[in-house]
């Protein structure tokens, strides 16, 4: 099972309608495709922790079917949003259509054949998990292309409609197929619907992007992603409040089918009622969302969401019946996707469009380590205790978490320009210099009042951060010895097209930094800047000279 959508729901400041992104035909396809896969997501997902309660009456097994889905989202979030970077989108997103399609088609058959085990659904369900954990970086580096910038925020607000809208439906369809057909009939139904929609993007013809630098390399790719997010301390906040949420709310999810199953006369109709009841929950906090931000900040919304999630927890726990447990999990839901929403948001805000599928997959990394710890965890302390022990040790857990994470608030630079800004002139060359010459060093020397050093210095540690997070593999800052009023700023890239790249990546944010600097600056001409490129040295042994000797 997933936890509710995090995609912002929040509403464009446009008047433009909050479905004009569905006028493009490209996002119209897009967004069914979307819709269809997470219905697949959902529907696989119930069948999979029902029929695991089948197989097995361990708890530690049921929760695992959680760690199983999300696993693969942990372990390859960073690589997948670095492919997402520089490879083909449309075919590495069609790839995974029919790698799901594929792995339904093996569920399937198994369920019908009854050679399915515990083991081999665990194993089927990470493999599902590898698809789903490719196809969310490149979707989410899609959408941008496909839609007008001042109808972004309602392209996303759309695809959030579209994950809560499939939690409604697929949890529906699944248990009426689970209660009439049996679950097998829940994979061949994946498996059809997961070809469907890869076909329709078959059809669509992607405009290749102008050709400009060479794409970044694999391992390159993920080295500046890491480094982005280890410059970025808004980053910093929100994968620390994502990871501890998770850990902790995931509790609820991953032991669902089991507090379904202990209600009286609980069954698989009671537990598609609780997943139904979360959904709607999730569907009615989206519509009320973006009026609640309007009021408060987005770390007010990502606190009450977390408290009302952990409160929800402990209601379900003790939850008497189905009717009681249905208003705990729309409670839930409604808290889920408040705050998971809040802290996505909170994400995209911290990074700029060149590095948003990185900085994304890595947030994706801490949502989903924390949905894989606490699934397992809780599913422990359930084996080990029982299943109302599990859930109020999460519950009161969460509200514990939130008191220890207080210092860390989301959204600090809510309102910050990543709009790239292509304001750096391209150095001037008396040589040619090929992409791959290199490293190149670059200096700055600025002139600055010793009265203001300590003001400079502040500016300095933004740069260094700017610096390093587009790409420079080292940074320092000199003072001269003699002069205490000559600074020298250098920094280094691995090679010319690396350097170049750092021209692309100039934000609103960082012109607004470098003006700041430049007004410090004493003197008549601006702060002077210096390429150098690296030059080769060819190394030879040389005769000692006898003299030496002596």
């Amino acid at each position: 099972m997933r936890p509710p959508d995090a995609t912002v729901t929040a509403a464009s400041a446009s008047a433009t309608s909050a479905w004009a992104p569905l006028k493009h035909p490209a996002f119209r396809m897009l967004w069914a495709a979307w819709l269809a896969a997470n219905v697949c997501m959902w529907t696989s997902d119930v069948a999979a922790a029902w029929l695991m309660t089948t197989l097995t009456t361990t708890p530690v097994m049921v929760a695992l079917v959680q760690s199983a889905a999300t696993l693969p989202m942990l372990l390859l979030g960073l690589p997948s949003g670095a492919v997402a970077d520089i490879v083909d989108r449309r075919r590495l997103l069609i790839g995974t259509q029919f790698w799901v399609a594929a792995v339904a088609s093996t569920l399937w058959v198994a369920t019908f054949t009854g050679l399915l085990s515990a083991p081999l659904l665990l194993a089927l369900t990470f493999a599902n998990g590898i698809g789903l954990a490719m196809r969310w970086p490149v979707f989410a580096a899609l959408v941008p292309e496909l839609v007008p910038r001042r109808e972004l925020g309602m392209a996303l607000a759309l695809n959030g409609v579209a994950m809560n809208l499939s939690r409604i439906i697929g949890p529906i369809i699944a248990g009426a197929l689970i209660a009439t057909a049996g679950s097998a009939y829940v994979f061949l139904l994946n498996a059809l619907l997961s070809v469907l929609a890869g076909a329709i993007l078959l059809r669509w013809r992607r405009e290749p992007a102008p050709a400009g630098l060479p794409r970044e390399r694999f391992f390159g790719a993920i080295r500046v992603g890491l480094q982005y997010i280890r410059q970025s301390p808004p980053m910093h906040a929100v994968l620390l409040r994502v990871a501890t949420f998770f850990v902790f709310s995931t509790a609820l999810l991953a032991l669902l089918p089991l507090v379904a199953k202990n209600l009286p006369e609980g069954n698989a109709g009671t537990f598609t009622l609780l997943m139904s009841a979360m959904g709607g929950g999730a569907v009615l906090a989206a519509t009320f969302l973006p009026r609640l931000r309007q009021r408060t900040s987005m770390e007010a919304v990502a606190r009450g969401g977390a408290l009302l999630q952990a409160a929800a927890t402990l209601a379900a726990a003790y939850a008497p019946n189905a009717a009681l447990a249905a208003p705990a999990m729309l409670a839930a839901g409604m808290a889920w996707i408040a705050t998971a929403n809040s802290l996505t948001l909170a994400a995209q805000t911290a990074l700029p469009g060149w590095v948003k599928a990185r900085g994304m997959a890595v947030y994706q990394m801490a949502m989903m380590g924390g949905t894989t710890f606490g699934s397992a965890l809780w599913g422990q302390v359930a084996t080990l205790t029982d299943l109302r022990t599990s859930l109020v040790s999460a519950g009161l857990g969460g509200m514990l978490a939130l008191v220890i994470t207080g210092r860390w608030r989301v959204g600090a630079i809510d309102g910050a320009d990543w709009t790239p800004v292509r304001s750096w002139k391209d150095p001037e060359l008396a040589v040619p210099i090929g992409p791959y010459e290199g490293p190149v060093l670059v200096t700055i020397e600025y002139r600055i009042d010793p009265a203001r050093a300590k003001e400079f210095g502040e500016l300095m540690s933004a740069s260094r951060r700017v610096r390093l997070g587009n790409g420079a593999v080292s940074w320092e800052l000199f003072r001269d010895a003699a002069d205490p009023s000559r600074y020298l700023e250098h920094y280094m890239d691995e090679s010319w097209v690396a350097h170049m790249r750092q021209h692309d990546r100039v934000t609103g944010f960082d012109v607004v930094l470098d003006r700041q600097k430049a007004a410090l600056h004493l003197g008549e001409r601006p702060p002077e800047i210096i390429h150098y490129i690296a030059e080769p040295v060819r190394r030879i042994k040389l005769p000692l000279d006898p003299r030496l000797r002596e």
